[in-house]
């Protein structure tokens, strides 16, 4: 584990992001876990291949509390510049993690660049997931990675089948801190009649 990556975990153990869904209600809570679990595979030396995995949540609306980020794998193909997921892998955590009340939600990668933006394949990819898999969710979370510190190197959204809409973060704290940086909320909201055919089984819909 190299010293970078050593001070990325130290400085992510103690942060929890809270991500307001638009007009909706509920909210993505990032557990510290899963927060750390990002931070750590950020790409800060050029060396540094691409990672990523999915994630997992319970409901407990109106917060849809996502508890773990699995991968990367090392069944996965990594570079520097790409990322492919074992499937076969992805499917067993899904069925393991649901056993356990998990549900997926979403997937998780890295960008090698400051503030990380979803490329046109990442959009798509989405896309085709929500429209292809079965479940009962209006979208599905996309979180990319940058090698910025949060809450600037955080991308996360909600795709439906056909777009992707950016969330902003609500609230950013330090556990132990007396105050919470509260962030500027904007406005996103994924249509709440997309009901699409997940990986996973038996999830809930939310939006």
């Amino acid at each position: 584990m190299d010293s970078d990556r050593v001070h990325s975990l130290s400085e992510s153990c103690c942060c929890m992001m809270v991500y307001p869904i638009g007009g909706s209600g509920q909210r993505l809570v990032f557990a510290t876990s899963v927060i750390a679990h990002l931070q750590y595979h950020r790409q800060r030396r050029w060396w540094h291949r691409e990672a990523g995995g999915q994630l997992f949540a319970r409901f407990s609306l109106p917060d849809i509390l996502i508890e773990e980020a699995t991968g990367p794998r090392r069944s996965d193909r990594r570079t520097q510049t790409s990322y492919e997921p074992n499937r076969r892998a992805e499917q067993r955590e899904i069925f393991s993690r649901h056993q356990r009340g998990l549900h997926f939600i979403g997937d998780w990668h890295t960008h090698a660049e400051s503030i990380p933006k979803p490329s046109m394949r990442d959009a798509d990819s989405m896309s085709e997931l929500v429209a292809k898999s079965e479940h009962a969710l209006n979208g599905f979370v996309l979180v990319i990675v940058g090698t910025d510190p949060l809450p600037d190197g955080l991308y996360v959204a909600l795709s439906d089948r056909k777009q992707s809409v950016a969330l902003q973060p609500e609230l950013f704290t330090k556990t132990g801190s007396k105050s919470a940086e509260r962030l500027p909320a904007q406005a996103a909201e994924l249509p709440s009649s997309q009901h699409s055919g997940s990986r996973s089984r038996g999830t809930r819909r939310f939006i």
